[in-house]
């Protein structure tokens, strides 16, 4: 019978963001107020500044009520940020796919914006079709965005996770090299290459990763898992159930402590091939 090895919430086995709680990314108050009407005072970067800050608080909180405020903000001519504060509502709001096809459409408008403030925005539409299911799209969106800001480390990760999604774990491993040529530190990298590897069946390089991750981050619950899920497949049953037992004791209740749970309910199960996972996640 085949042992399912279950991760975070795919094979990258990191923590998934919640889509009620959506990464606000980049401020967009770069550009310039429309003009006033006549006989009324010009806006005020301050008035802009104040009114995105509470759009996007909004946002996390009452994502519908932040659709509302952005939406009669862009009527009122709020321009570039209440149009991405609307799309993070969106998201909010788990309407993914309108939410990546608004940031799309910004990030295309803000021709006079920095390049590094483009690619952010690029980088949201890429999670937001991530989380519509659909990696091509995102993958698509992450290579626009790190054409605009070149190695980037988090756009880099961004893009790998999307790979993986697609199944293209060669992909998602080229870009986690990059990752870790500029930053060798980056205990999550070093958690999603081993997945990555793990996947392509490459399980003494995923083993390494895994290991170096947890010197790095001891008590990481993604990276326990994932070295539970090396050791399990490379025959070390007794290695694997301590690593998951230990996600119990760290993060109770955790994504991660759910998938170790299922996985010590199956570990005494004869395993006849190596598991196929959903692809790397963050």
């Amino acid at each position: 019978m085949l042992l399912p090895i279950l991760l975070c919430s795919a094979a990258l086995a990191a923590e998934p963001a919640e889509p009620t709680a959506p990464q606000t990314g980049p401020r967009l108050l770069t550009a310039p107020p429309r003009p006033a009407a006549p006989g009324k005072p010009p806006r005020s970067a301050e008035t802009d500044a104040a009114a995105y800050d509470r759009c996007m608080k909004l946002a996390r909180d009452n994502p519908a009520g932040a659709r509302d405020l952005a939406e009669s903000w862009r009527a009122r001519g709020g321009a570039h940020p209440a149009e991405h504060c609307q799309a993070v509502a969106l998201i909010g709001l788990k309407q993914f796919k309108p939410a990546a096809a608004r940031l799309e459409k910004l990030a295309e408008a803000m021709v006079s914006a920095p390049a590094p403030l483009r690619a952010g925005v690029l980088a949201q539409a890429g999670q937001a079709w991530l989380l519509a299911g659909d990696p091509g799209r995102a993958y698509a969106d992450a290579g626009a965005a790190l054409a605009l800001h070149p190695d980037d480390p988090d756009l880099l990760l961004d893009r790998a996770e999307a790979a993986g999604s697609a199944g293209w774990f060669d992909k998602a491993v080229a870009d986690l090299d990059r990752v870790l040529k500029l930053d060798p530190a980056r205990a999550d990298a070093l958690v999603y290459r081993a997945s990555a590897y793990r996947e392509l069946g490459r399980l003494d390089a995923a083993l390494a990763d895994a290991e170096q991750a947890l010197k790095l981050a001891p008590t990481s619950p993604p990276a326990l898992l994932e070295r539970g899920n090396i050791r399990r497949l490379k025959g070390d049953v007794d290695g694997a159930r301590l690593d998951w037992l230990r996600i119990a004791a760290l993060a109770p209740g955790s994504p991660a402590d759910r998938a170790a749970k299922a996985n010590l309910g199956h570990l005494d199960e004869p395993m006849i091939t190596a598991p196929s996972a959903k692809p790397p996640g963050r």
